[in-house]
Parts: structure tokens; sequence; C-alpha cells
């Protein structure tokens, strides 16, 4: 093959690459071009031509229709909370485990109240000096002492009780439910299977199953005692309790998983509680350290130059600018307790 030869060869070569490259980019431009504008589209969320606009439309709607269902049913299941549920002295009277009732509870207040306003008194007739106390200001701070103890610290001491029993009761509440789950499984009855964690369970958990059982035993029937026993303890975990064993006693279908499955619900609820405990741990920390600030200020003030700050106690002004304080700082409070609190 001559040198000749060979470079006819090669611009045969070249013009057959030219031309296919040419038809490429008349041809495979265009539907390149249309593979992207179809991609865009899908990736926008269209949907193809054929469909229209009725496609679109059916969805919107039936997802509007879906949220206006979920918000309903949201509605119903608040209104049922608030009727089971009353908020009155007696409801949380049970809710703490105590058993007095409504009037020796006011007694008691009323008690702890007049103590309060009688300490105030008697603390502001030992002298303006020691205590800081004028006597413009004492008919003010005997009223609030005395509203003090009637309002205030028993209804806080109750309200501590109760929390500190649910806290208790959802501790305690998986275990349970797995005892009724292995009961189900071996082939007890359900009323049996209550009746073990009744004897078995320590309080507070016991002690309500104990009364869930005997209500079932003097006739009342299964869901009626079930709401009876989600008013006497308004917890998360009693309401999916009840909804359960209500829907499995009228729809039927396996009870062990289902309650299985709500075992698992509440330990993963606790473990998501304990997380966010553990991470809100440190704006806790602050708070409690910027709210001991003007409390630790003001003693080591108080020891080092007593007159300067007896100012606050001694003088309209300091008055007014005590409680100015008291009140930014029950608001700073509040809002950081909002921050690091989670409903779940």
């Amino acid at each position: 093959m001559t040198e000749q030869d060979m470079m006819l060869y090669g611009v045969a070569a070249l013009a057959f690459l030219t031309i296919g490259g040419l038809g490429l980019a008349f041809t495979g431009g265009n539907s390149n071009s249309a593979a992207r504008k179809r991609a865009k589209s899908i990736g926008a969320g269209d949907r193809p031509a054929s469909q229209g606009r009725t496609g679109n439309d059916e969805t919107s709607a039936r997802r509007k229709e879906t949220q206006k269902m979920l918000s309903k049913l949201r509605e119903q299941d608040e209104q049922r909370k608030k009727s089971l549920v009353p908020q009155n002295i007696k409801a949380k009277i049970d809710q703490a485990g105590l058993s007095i009732t409504p009037a020796t509870f006011w007694m008691i207040s009323v008690f702890v109240g007049a103590l309060f306003a009688l300490l105030a008194f008697l603390s502001g007739a030992e002298g303006v000096v020691a205590w800081g106390y004028d006597l413009k200001s004492r008919p003010v701070v005997i009223a609030m002492a005395g509203l003090t103890g009637l309002l205030g610290l028993p209804r806080w001491v109750l309200n501590n009780m109760a929390s500190s029993r649910a806290k208790k009761m959802t501790n305690q509440f998986a275990d349970a439910i797995d005892i009724i789950v292995r009961g189900v499984k071996s082939g007890l009855p359900l009323a049996e299977c209550l009746q073990i964690i009744s004897r078995e369970s320590p309080a507070p958990l016991g002690p309500e199953f104990q009364t869930l059982t005997d209500s079932i035993a003097m006739g009342t029937n299964l869901e009626r005692a079930l709401q009876n026993l989600y008013r006497r303890v308004p917890l998360p975990e009693i309401n999916f309790f009840v909804i359960v064993l209500s829907i499995q006693s009228k729809a039927g279908g396996n009870l062990s998983e289902a309650l299985g499955n709500l075992s698992l619900v509440i330990r993963s609820r606790r473990m998501m509680r304990e997380k966010i405990k553990a991470l809100s741990s440190e704006a806790k920390a602050s708070g409690m350290i910027i709210g001991a600030l003007p409390f630790v200020v003001g003693t080591l003030v108080f020891i080092t130059t007593p007159d300067y700050i007896m100012e606050l106690f001694t003088t309209e002004t300091g008055h007014f600018l005590l409680v100015l304080a008291a009140i930014m700082m029950t608001m700073g409070i509040t809002i950081m307790r909002k921050m690091i609190n989670f409903d779940m």
C-alpha cells in the first residue's frame, strides 16, 4: 500500500466521522432536549399531558379531604378527652391518689392561707428594720401571703403529687401490657390478665387495675370501666390502651399483636422522652444558674453591706423594683420551660 492510498483512506475516515457527527447533532440534540424537558417536568411534579388537569384536581381534592378528616378526628379526640377528664379539684385529688374529699382539701388550704397571713403579720410587727416592711406595704404583703397559702402552695403540692404518680404509672405500664400479651398468648382471658396485674404490680399501677377489675366484676362493661380508668389517670399511654381494647372488643382481631405493638410504641415514647430530657439538661442547668444568680448576689450583698440592699425593702421605689424583678423572672422562667418542654 502506497502513501497515497493511506492518505485516501484517512480522508475517507475523517469524512465519515464528520458526517456522523453532524447527523447526531441535528437529530439527537432535539431528542436530548426533549428528554431533559420531560425530566424537568417530572422533577417538578407535573403529570403527562394525556392526564391533563383532571389528575391534579383529583389529587388535591383527595389531599384536602384527608386533611379535613384528620383534623376532624383530632377535634373529636380532644372533645372526648375533655368530656372524660374533668378539670377540677376532685379530679386532681384522684390523679394524685389521695383519699380525701374536696371539702377537706379546701379546709387545709384555708388553714395554710391563714397561717401564712399570720406569719406575715407577726414578722412585720417585730420591726421595720429587721424584715423591711413599712406601714404602707404591710396589708399588701399580708394579703399576698394569705393568697399564696390558700391557692398557691396546696395546688402546687397537689399538682406535683399527681405528676409524680403519673410518671410512675408511665414507667410501669409497658411491663403491664407485656403481661397481658403473654397471658393472652397462653390462653388466659383478658379479665384474668388484668387481675394478675392488679395483684402483682406495685403502686400506683396495681391499685388502679384493682379498681378496674372490681368495676368489671360489679357489672360495668369493659369500655365504661376503661373510660373510668382514663378519667383517673389521664395519660396518653392509658388513652392508647383504652382505644385498642375498645376497638378489639367491638371489631375483634388479634389482641396480643395489637397490644404488643402498643408496648413497643410506649417504650419508644419513653426512650424519646429520656433522649429529650438528656438533650435539654444543659438548657435546664443554664436556667437554674441564671435564676439563682439574683438570690445569690442579693445574699452576698446583704452579708457584706446590709444597709445598701435594705433600700429595696424599706422604700416604695425598692418595692416597685422587687415586684418588677419578680414579674420579669417569672416570665423568663416560663419562656425557658416552654422552650425545653416537648408535648408527646
